[in-house]
């Protein structure tokens, strides 16, 4: 199956969607789809995600209801998977925010304008009062995204054996 690619960032390109039970066919097909991509520059899944797709969906969207986590879909107008956004360790106003792009959406700003609008909502929707997001010094996008949508380094880390940054936002009321 082909999926469309998505059109370019801007007003109405895409909606960023709180995950629900119905999204689980396509997320598993973006995953899959995008697999080897994601491998190339975050630690891959493992067979076990794909194998047990089903029951991880529930947990996620259980997680969800407890307000633990906010899970969310990038999803384009023609109704294709492009990413996801989320919010995760949910506590003290605070959250960590983990983003996945797909391959095909690479490039054409669409991350640095989910992670604007995730940012907005976790303030507005959620009400936050401040992200935290970590990524590898060999994932120059991410940090581009991070630094553009104004998160400043905090800590240099290690991450899954690579050397990351973990960074902070405030959201403040001008956000």
């Amino acid at each position: 199956m082909t999926t469309p690619a998505p059109a370019p960032a801007g007003a109405g390109a895409w909606t960023l969607e709180p995950l629900r039970a119905d999204h689980g066919p396509a997320l598993l097909d973006f995953e899959r789809r995008n697999r080897a991509y994601f491998a190339r520059t975050v630690p891959d899944r493992g067979d076990a995600y794909f194998t047990d797709f089903a029951a991880r969906h529930h947990a996620l969207l259980a997680e969800q209801d407890t307000g633990l986590s906010r899970f969310h879909l990038l999803v384009t107008r023609e109704g294709a998977v492009a990413g996801r956004v989320n919010l995760v360790d949910i506590e003290d106003a605070g959250a960590e925010l983990g983003y996945r792009i797909g391959e095909s959406a690479a490039g054409r700003g669409l991350a640095t304008a989910a992670v604007a609008e995730i940012c907005r909502i976790a303030q507005h929707t959620y009400g936050l009062t401040r992200l935290t997001a970590v990524t590898t010094l060999d994932n120059p996008g991410s940090l581009t995204v991070l630094r553009r949508n104004g998160f400043t380094q905090v800590e240099d880390m290690t991450l899954d054996g690579r050397p990351g940054i973990r960074h902070e936002r405030p959201l403040t009321p001008a956000d």
